[in-house]
């Protein structure tokens, strides 16, 4: 079984304005998603929304992240990126508090604007970047954040790094930029190339917090409604972010191995000792 949020900006987009071919857009995704028998579960992600997936409902119950149950995966995806955050500043000095350090937020949409209010509260100092300006300037009347050009974000002299955007930001170009201790942030696939970038940032001496860790939040929380949705469980679980990017440094650190490595080490252990015990029992869970 797989929990997968979907994002398809440029189809979203046309599909915003025309009521009735979203319907059957949607509608059509959720018969196909069921053909698959419990195989695929979706969810909401960039440029999607809750209502959206309650016209997938329609055709099929193998969707989370409706608005009746677990909602918007948004400020939850937010909040695991902030645990993660101050976990990162534990690691690199020596406390997780917030106050009087700077974050750089690349991306202040419906997750990194979240983030950025959560930053606020906690005394940062905030410098922002977006594509959308109108949203940039509402979140720095809120948060008091300094507005810089998006071609400007990676040289900010920070402590945080945090990219909210899109992916593959941290490249050969941008880590010549890079003024700031860590990297921690919401995007997906942050690292352009996992292998030589992930390397080259361990090399450097920056602390990165793998994406795929640092921002399961949204996943955690739509997941919790298979179970049986309980914000508080949920948030619970989402906690334990911190613990394990924790985890994942400290390996990192006594190991000499780049932060991405372990995390994916981890990973592959996990998804290798639930295969084990698949082979060990195969039968009907009650």
């Amino acid at each position: 079984m797989v929990v997968v949020r979907l994002s398809s900006l440029e189809i979203v987009k046309k599909l915003r304005t025309d009521t009735v071919r979203r319907e059957a857009f949607w509608r059509s995704f959720g018969r196909y998603v069921d053909s698959l028998g419990g195989r695929y579960i979706t969810a909401e992600d960039v440029g999607t929304t809750p209502e959206d997936m309650s016209l997938v409902k329609m055709e099929t119950n193998h969707v989370v992240g409706l608005p009746s149950t677990s909602g918007d995966p948004s400020p939850f995806t937010a909040y695991g990126v902030y645990k993660g955050i101050k976990a990162s500043l534990k690691e690199v000095y020596g406390s997780g508090k917030l106050e009087g350090r700077c974050v750089a937020i690349q991306g202040v949409g419906a997750v990194g604007g979240h983030l950025a209010r959560y930053l606020h509260s906690d005394g940062a100092k905030l410098y922002i970047t977006d594509m959308d300006m109108e949203r940039c300037e509402q979140i720095a009347k809120e948060t008091g954040a300094t507005i810089v050009p998006a071609n400007e974000i990676y040289s900010v002299n920070c402590d945080v790094f945090s990219p909210c955007a899109l992916g593959a930001v941290i490249n050969d170009d941008t880590l010549a930029q890079l003024k700031c201790k860590i990297i921690a942030g919401a995007a997906n696939n942050v690292l352009k190339d996992s292998e030589p970038h992930g390397l080259k940032v361990h090399e450097m001496g920056l602390i990165y917090a793998p994406d795929y860790v640092i921002n399961a939040g949204g996943l955690i929380n739509v997941y919790q409604e298979l179970l049986g949705y309980d914000k508080e469980q949920a948030l619970k679980k989402i906690d334990a972010i911190y613990d394990r990017v924790r985890e994942i440094i400290r390996t990192s650190r006594e190991t000499n191995t780049p932060t991405y490595l372990v995390a994916d080490r981890i990973a592959e252990n996990r998804i290798n000792m639930m295969r084990n015990i698949n082979s060990i029992y195969v039968g009907t869970k009650k």
